[in-house]
C-alpha cells in the first residue's frame, strides 16, 4: 500500500515539478493516439455506415471480418506492421520503423475496426423508416446520412471513446514498431513497462496514474459533449 501511495505522490511531484521527460511521454501518447483515433474515424465512420446501410453480396461477410478485427491482439498487429516496415520489408524504403509515425499505423488498425463495427451497431439500430422518410421528404443520400449520423450521435460517441480506450491502453503494438526509444517513441504504456522491468515500481505507478488521469480527461470531454447533445 506505501509503494501505491509513493508512487501516486511521484506522479504529483513529478507533473508539478515539470518533468521535462515524463511531460514529453506524455504529450507523445496524446499526440500519437489522438491522431490515429482521429484517422480511424474517418476510416470507420464512412466504412461503418457503408456497412449498416449497404445492401450488397458479401454483407455479411465483412461485418464479420471487421467484427473479429475488434478483437485484433495488438502484438499481431505489431508483428504485421514491423514485416512490413522492416528495413527488408515492402515498405522498407519509408523508413518508419521505430518512429511515431508507426505507432500511429500500428494502432489506427487497432482502432478502425472498433470504431466501424461500433458505427455500423449504431445506425443499424435507428428505425429503417427514418431513412425512407427522410429521402421521401427530399433529401440527398448524403443529407440523410448527416441527419442518420445526428440521430445516432450518442452511440457514435461511444465508437470514438471505445477507439482512443483501445490504442492509449495498448502495449504491445507499440513496442514492437516504435522500439521505445527514449525520447522518440516511449509513450506512457512503454515506460511503464520498462519501469517495472527494472524494478522501480514507484516511477511506474507514478506513469500508471497519469495514464489513467489522462485518459480520464479524455473521455470526460467526450463525455460532457455526450451528455449536453443527449439533453438537445
Amino acid at each position: 500500500m506505501n509503494l501505491i501511495w509513493q508512487g501516486i505522490q511521484n506522479a504529483l511531484l513529478q507533473l508539478s515539478g515539470g518533468d521535462p521527460e515524463v511531460w514529453q511521454i506524455t504529450l507523445l501518447s496524446l499526440k500519437v493516439s489522438g491522431l490515429a483515433t482521429a484517422i480511424s474515424l474517418l476510416i470507420g465512420l464512412p466504412l461503418g455506415t457503408g456497412l449498416a446501410l449497404g445492401k450488397f453480396p458479401g454483407r455479411s461477410f465483412f461485418l464479420s471480418l471487421i467484427n473479429t478485427g475488434m478483437a485484433l491482439p495488438p502484438v499481431v498487429v505489431g508483428l504485421v506492421v514491423s514485416v512490413f516496415l522492416w528495413r527488408s520489408g515492402p515498405l522498407g524504403t519509408l523508413r518508419l520503423i521505430y518512429t511515431p509515425a508507426a505507432i500511429v499505423i500500428a494502432q489506427t488498425i487497432i482502432a478502425a475496426p472498433v470504431v466501424t463495427g461500433l458505427t455500423a451497431a449504431a445506425l443499424q439500430q435507428l428505425d429503417p423508416r427514418l431513412r425512407l422518410q427522410l429521402l421521401g421528404l427530399g433529401a440527398s443520400r448524403f443529407q440523410m446520412i448527416l441527419a442518420l449520423w445526428r440521430e445516432a450521435r450518442l452511440p457514435l460517441l461511444a465508437a470514438l471513446m471505445a477507439g482512443f480506450g483501445s490504442v492509449i491502453s495498448e502495449v504491445g503494438a507499440s513496442m514492437m514498431v516504435g522500439g521505445n526509444i527514449r525520447y522518440q517513441t516511449r509513450v506512457l504504456t512503454t515506460a511503464i513497462v520498462l519501469e517495472t522491468g527494472k524494478g522501480e515500481f514507484a516511477r511506474a505507478i507514478a506513469l500508471g496514474v497519469l495514464l489513467l488521469f489522462l485518459t480520464f480527461l479524455v473521455n470526460l470531454a467526450l463525455t460532457w459533449i455526450q451528455q449536453r447533445g443527449a439533453k438537445r
